[in-house]
């Protein structure tokens, strides 16, 4: 009497083509710094909050996630989270702009490119306005506008620090003027908020560009930038063709610019959360 039998499938006929699968993907992580190109266990990235463990080099992230690195245990309640873009100018160009809109929207689970939290970091109650770049490009428009005018109100109101984290290619062209009208809109706002002896934190991450480099991200009390970001209004291939010259090596890199003096400091990701509990712990309860 045999106790065992021998199973005889082929190993074609295991699993259909579309059901096989190779058990090491999506384990691992090519660094995207072209200097670096290490291969990376994709655990050891998320634990340092994304940041290549060799190069240092800083993955761009999302809205969600920047809000839940920076807030203490990553808690925090969204603030105007209803504000929701509309098409003024019935705007069309490969695409009419409506249908970018729900195609954003479908992929990021957001209304526009800006998402608004208030929390705690270090035990203070502070309001963080985060730009996702995964929504069109992070472009401003009046729905940017909008809801960073309104977290500044919101901290007029509660007075409470604001820190804004930039990461964008600029303002909107489907919105045309309208969206250039933030620009106006938002710095008088900090205007107000500075008045009332608030501190204001402007993040820039890459890509910081276009109107918003030229408005609210060069306005804080303290402006900061993660390592190797780029920062700047017009692209360097703009600049070299109008002056006619060729630019310094690193040019619109954050580092950079806090060496001519447009920063304050470039701070590692892993350290911000530190930097950013010493900043508000000097500048006291109301700077």
């Amino acid at each position: 009497m045999s106790w065992f039998k021998r199973q005889t499938e082929k190993i074609g006929e295991l699993a259909p083509p579309e059901e096989r699968t190779v058990r090491t993907e999506g384990i691992f992580v090519k660094c995207d710094n072209d200097d670096c190109g290490a291969t990376l266990y994709r655990k050891d990235l998320i634990d340092s909050l994304q940041v290549c463990p060799r190069c240092g080099y800083h993955f761009r992230i999302g809205s969600r996630e920047r809000l839940q690195m920076i807030f203490d245990d990553g808690q925090y309640v969204e603030l105007d989270a209803k504000v929701a873009p509309t098409d003024p100018l019935q705007f069309v160009d490969n695409s009419p702009y409506v249908d970018r809109l729900k195609k954003a929207q479908k992929n990021t689970g957001m209304l526009d490119a800006l998402l608004t939290g208030e929390g705690e970091i270090g035990g203070r109650r502070v309001v963080i306005a985060a730009m996702e770049f995964s929504f069109i490009g992070g472009s401003m428009g009046s729905v940017v506008g909008e809801k960073i005018t309104l977290a500044i109100e919101h901290c007029l109101a509660k007075r409470l620090p604001l820190i804004v984290v930039s990461c964008s290619g600029g303002a909107r062209m489907q919105e045309g003027a309208l969206s250039l009208m933030q620009m106006a809109k938002i710095s008088a706002a900090l205007a107000r908020l500075d008045d009332a002896g608030l501190p204001y934190v402007s993040l820039m991450t890459d890509p910081t560009t276009g109107g918003v480099t030229a408005s609210f991200a060069m306005l804080g009390d303290l402006n900061i930038a993660e390592p190797g970001a780029i920062i700047g209004f017009a692209g360097a291939r703009v600049i070299e063709q109008t002056i006619r010259q060729k630019l310094p090596k690193g040019f619109q890199r954050s580092e950079f610019l806090l060496e001519h003096g447009m920063l304050d400091a470039v701070v590692d990701r892993r350290e911000l959360r530190t930097f950013l509990i010493n900043a508000f712990n000097f500048t006291g309860p109301d700077r």
